[in-house]
């Protein structure tokens, strides 16, 4: 747990990527292989499930520390963390445990069938063993919220340092439905079966926002432009006649979607494309798709009233090579074929090209986005290759204007690590339709300035007018628009409505709360969003 704990702190530390990667390559190199494998996992967020509840461990805390309970959650409150609250409050180690990062996961899974006592002996000995980093990495592992600012790539780019493998061939072998509980640093990393897995899919390629004018993309021909659409992205995989569908955040989703798990044609083949609800040749709200996510078990009453289909805009994979470094027009060509393949009422649809012969053609065409359910527009250059994770230069995505209100804040609540003494998590209303009462329509965190995040959290110190646990309600004054994807129908709020992907565009210090958007505002808008208007 040392090394790891030193590893923590390194990368803690520094905000320099070739520090991250030079402190996780040297850790690759020189700890146990039993570590290794776990750091893999807990870095690509494969981290053990929690086996003792928070609750608990606010209790054991504050006794160890010898505090009343009320002040270590006024603690906990102001520092945001639980794992760093309890680092922060406990005495120094009593003694030391030498244990290694695998040996510490191991007796927490442990944990799981364990009685209270038992439990409650095992944490407390743990806090006198540790010293306060490696407390803290421990208290981040048995809450089951560990995190550090290291992505993928840069752990992969550290294992592509340290074991001289090639970074994509690294980020394949990381890809998929492997354990560590039951595979090796070795098995993984170094000297992978190709066979042992034939569902692993490959890294998928995601493309930045375009926030210039496309112009400067420079010839309109060399491009091509597919409608974007709102699903969830996923690779369709066909290999030695079975299916796996993989989300893009690596769950094996093969089961949820039965409309599309058989196999098609004889050849294997790997399928880049969007998971869509669509009916009667129409997308439907992604909020429809979202009563099929999370499912264990979909029914046919299910099926029968959110159908799915696979929009398919790549081919990464054919008869068994990998085809992502030929241009996309080729690509494109025997995606085209094989989707010709495919009976008239298939589950599998082409995203469709959008022709243009210059850049302004374009830019009128992506004003009729949203009346066919779409996002805006893709950009690909026809001779691209299909890279592996967000790289600048060959596709972007060029989405429509979102949806926009001004609403009042009502709610605040402080946010976590490096902020975690500011008011940063919001909560926001608009009007009923006569303007007497405010009804909360979302929460957002993000889109400020730390200097507006300050001068509101002074705001809000001296205007609460309660407080409800770590929450404060304000005097409704302050009023911000708001940025939106989308809008559907949701008890998540008291206006009956949800935003999604909402976040603060601008402060609007030039209006006062009372002409704030109204329901009526809202209900016109989600009309829009569905196409009724």
């Amino acid at each position: 747990m040392k090394l790891f704990a030193e590893l923590f702190r390194a990368i803690d530390q520094t905000t320099k990527t070739t520090q991250k990667v030079d402190a996780l390559a040297t850790f690759f190199k020189e700890a146990d292989p039993a570590d290794k494998i776990w750091t893999v996992a807990l870095l690509s967020h494969r981290r053990p499930r929690r086996t003792i509840k928070t609750r608990f461990l606010r209790e054991w805390a504050a006794e160890e520390a010898k505090i009343p309970l009320w002040l270590f959650e006024e603690s906990y409150h102001i520092v945001g963390d639980l794992a760093e609250t309890i680092a922060l409050v406990l005495s120094p180690a009593t003694q030391s445990d030498e244990a290694p990062l695998h040996v510490w996961i191991e007796r927490i899974m442990s944990m799981r069938t364990a009685e209270e006592e038992q439990k409650k002996t095992f944490v407390l000995e743990a806090w006198r063993g540790l010293g306060r980093t490696e407390r803290l990495v421990f208290n981040k592992i048995i809450t089951g919220g560990f995190r550090i600012g290291v992505s993928q790539k840069l752990m992969t780019r550290a294992l592509a340092k340290a074991t001289d493998i090639d970074e994509q061939v690294l980020a394949h072998r990381l890809m998929g439905d492997w354990d560590p509980k039951k595979t090796s640093f070795e098995d993984l990393i170094l000297n992978p079966d190709p066979l042992e897995n034939l569902s692993r899919p490959y890294p998928f390629y995601l493309a930045y926002a375009l926030e210039s004018d496309p112009e400067e993309l420079g010839d309109a021909s060399d491009w091509a432009a597919e409608w974007k659409w709102d699903g969830i992205r996923a690779q369709w995989i066909q290999r030695q006649g079975e299916v796996f569908i993989w989300s893009r955040g690596e769950e094996l989703v093969t089961d949820k979607y039965p409309e599309i798990n058989t196999p098609t044609t004889a050849e294997d083949v790997v399928l880049d494309g969007e998971l869509l609800a669509f009916d009667e040749g129409q997308p439907l709200p992604f909020n429809d798709l979202q009563r099929r996510i999370g499912r264990k078990r979909v029914t046919a009453k299910l099926r029968r009233e959110v159908p799915v289909i696979l929009r398919v805009y790549d081919l990464l994979e054919w008869d068994g090579v990998d085809w992502r470094n030929r241009p996309y027009r080729e690509r494109r060509k025997k995606l085209e074929f094989w989707l010709s393949q495919q009976p008239s009422d298939s589950p599998y649809m082409l995203s469709e090209t959008v022709p243009f012969e210059h850049w302004k053609d374009l830019a009128e065409k992506r004003k009729a986005a949203r009346s066919i359910g779409s996002e805006g527009l893709m950009l690909k250059q026809w001779g691209s290759p299909y890279q592996s994770g967000r790289k600048k230069g060959d596709w972007w995505k060029w989405k429509v204007d979102p949806f926009t209100i001004d609403a009042v804040l009502i709610y605040a609540q402080q946010g976590h690590g490096r902020r975690s003494n500011l008011f940063t998590d919001y909560t926001f209303a608009v009007w009923n339709d006569d303007r007497t009462e405010l009804v909360t329509v979302t929460k957002a965190y993000s889109g400020l300035t730390d200097a507006e995040f300050r001068e509101i959290t002074q705001f809000v110190r001296k205007n609460t007018i309660e407080r409800f646990g770590p929450v404060r309600s304000v005097t409704p004054k302050l009023v911000f628009e708001i940025a939106f994807e989308g809008i559907a129908a949701s008890n998540r709020h008291k206006s009956g409505l949800a935003l999604r992907f909402p976040r603060m565009k601008r402060w609007r210090h030039d209006k006062p709360a009372i002409e704030a958007n109204t329901l009526s505002d809202m209900f016109t808008i989600l009309r829009q969003y569905e196409g009724r208007d």
